[in-house]
């Protein structure tokens, strides 16, 4: 059986200084054997973040880097970087990337390709905009994302991944897709990896909703067969978080 897993991303949000305070307020509040927690936290505050998780099993994970090993790329942090200070996750492909920074799906491979090199676990967001959906094309969407990223990925390594089914539409507005059209997505994810890999590979990779997940909803998501867990963004920066991570 799965493993719940619920990742908080922190966006651009919080100083260093912030961000060690929230995690020391939020590590009592997430204490669940059943459940994986990661804290994706900005660049800035990584190291901090790492060491302070040091004793427990909360994982520290990035919002992005760059595909290349090094050089001249101003502003950028290569996967190396991210290894040598402990970070064991990082999110690929988030909608907000893809929009505000022209993050295409050849972008989206290469770094996933990168992340496996360097043994970070990778968390692939793919998600539709509320036009692609209103036009009945969310799974043909969502299923050319997943098979773009997974190119030249090995059914070995994508066992290693997470995706995260993220409706663009629900990211931040507080509408929420129904647990019945999260698990219809989820479910065809999991079809789309079973077609790519196999049946064994797609019932083993780790399939998470995010869009506006509270502790509202999060029982009605998690309960579904092919959801397994959560990517949070607003309220991972509040206490409420723990009670997403303790749904039960």
């Amino acid at each position: 059986m799965r493993k719940k897993i619920v990742a908080g991303n922190w966006k651009m949000n919080t100083t260093p200084s912030q961000a060690i305070d929230l995690i020391e307020k939020l590590k009592p509040l997430v204490k669940n054997d059943d459940v994986e927690v990661i804290f994706c936290v900005p660049y800035v505050s990584l190291m901090l973040a790492v060491d302070a998780v040091k004793d427990t099993k909360i994982g520290i994970g990035a919002q992005n880097f760059y595909f290349e090993e090094s050089g001249a790329y101003t502003g950028e942090i290569s996967a190396s970087m991210l290894k040598d200070i402990g970070v064991k996750y990082v999110i690929i492909g988030h909608s907000e990337r893809r929009q505000y920074f022209n993050e295409t799906d050849e972008i989206v491979n290469k770094k996933l390709l990168k992340a496996f090199e360097y043994e970070i676990t990778p968390i692939v967001c793919c998600g539709e905009t509320l036009e692609q959906r209103e036009a009945g094309v969310t799974i043909d969407h969502i299923t050319t994302q997943i098979k773009n990223a997974f190119r030249n990925v090995s059914d070995d390594l994508a066992k290693k991944a997470i995706i995260a089914y993220e409706p663009i539409w629900a990211i931040g507005t507080g509408v929420v897709a129904t647990s019945d059209q999260a698990e219809e997505v989820c479910a065809s994810i999991r079809a789309c990896i079973s077609e790519i890999y196999d049946k064994e590979t797609a019932e083993i990779i780790s399939i998470l909703y995010g869009g506006s997940v509270s502790s509202a909803n999060v029982k009605e998501l998690f309960k579904k067969h092919n959801i397994d867990g959560g990517l949070v963004g607003g309220v991972s920066l509040k206490p409420e978080f723990g009670d997403v991570v303790n749904y039960k």
